[in-house]
């Protein structure tokens, strides 16, 4: 099963009668880096029965030394945010956003990281439900708390070293940057102390993994984008491993599994030991 759903298929499921539709556990997951919470956004308007998921709070764990800025959130505490919010470990979930998957991919990760096997992004987010005419539900949403149990580490991970020894090839592995070439470069960084990348990764910003109207490109497609990732351990991070879970998602539209380095960037240059990368061809600075 594809880990996306369309708009006319998650229509189907919200619209059909309740005494016969699929049971399904809608999550908004509205979410931009330096933007205020996505909570405001959910009272004026979401897809009819979701309830509204704070990245910050419930999707991530509060940064520490070392961790990076959006570590991971610690299990119980996950899980029972995802309790609160409706969860149960037999009921599909649907997530959804309005940053072309980004947030929601963070979302689809962590509750496949923890063990719920039946989770997909809507493709398109709420701008394409809004578009299709999809119908609109506003102010707040009470649901019935689920049962969801953690079963964590189901999806790999990695860490500074891991990430650093798939960077220097010496394992037959790739480390994807899934940055702004900008960033990637080291000409721009708006978040974290230090520009650059981890040496030797690569970059595939997460623009790549969308068509022109906002939607992920075909498996077909993908599968070309990664074409190095299927027959090579591979391990992706971004800023601080939100955004990196949209290319592992792509990924796996395209039928290739992927790690996630957690700390990601911020974690990595939080250690004045570790070197630096910046340029296209990764000039590297200790």
């Amino acid at each position: 099963m594809s880990p996306l759903i369309s708009v006319p298929d998650l229509m189907t499921l919200v619209t059909t009668p309740a005494t016969t539709r699929a049971d399904v556990t809608l999550l908004d997951v509205r979410w931009r880096l330096g933007g205020p919470p996505g909570a405001a956004e959910h009272a004026a308007g979401h897809v009819p029965g979701a309830a509204y998921v704070d990245l910050d709070t419930a999707l991530a764990g509060p940064p520490g030394p070392g961790t990076g800025r959006h570590p991971l959130p610690e299990v119980q505490r996950f899980a029972r945010a995802m309790r609160e919010a409706g969860v149960s470990g037999t009921r599909p979930v649907v997530v959804y956003d309005d940053w072309q998957g980004r947030a929601a991919a963070r979302a689809w990760w962590l509750l496949r990281w923890a063990g719920h096997d039946d989770v997909r992004v809507l493709d398109g987010g709420w701008s394409a439900w809004v578009e299709a005419g999809g119908a609109v539900e506003t102010g707040p949403v009470t649901v019935r708390p689920g049962d969801f149990e953690p079963r964590p580490a189901r999806m790999p991970t990695v860490d500074a070293d891991g990430a650093a020894l798939l960077a220097a090839d010496e394992r037959g592995g790739l480390l994807v940057d899934a940055r702004d070439p900008a960033r990637y470069r080291g000409e721009v960084e708006p978040v974290d102390p230090v520009a650059g990348h981890v040496p030797g990764a690569v970059n595939v910003p997460t623009g790549a993994n969308l068509g022109d109207d906002g939607r992920f490109r075909s498996p077909r497609e993908l599968a070309a984008t990664y074409a190095a990732a299927r027959e090579r351990a591979t391990a992706v991070y971004c800023g601080s491993g939100i955004t990196a879970a949209h290319d592992i998602l792509a990924m796996e539209v395209a039928g290739i599994e992927a790690a996630l380095y957690p700390g990601s960037w911020s974690a990595w240059v939080s250690d004045p030991a570790r070197p630096v990368a910046t340029g296209e061809k990764g000039t590297t600075r200790p």
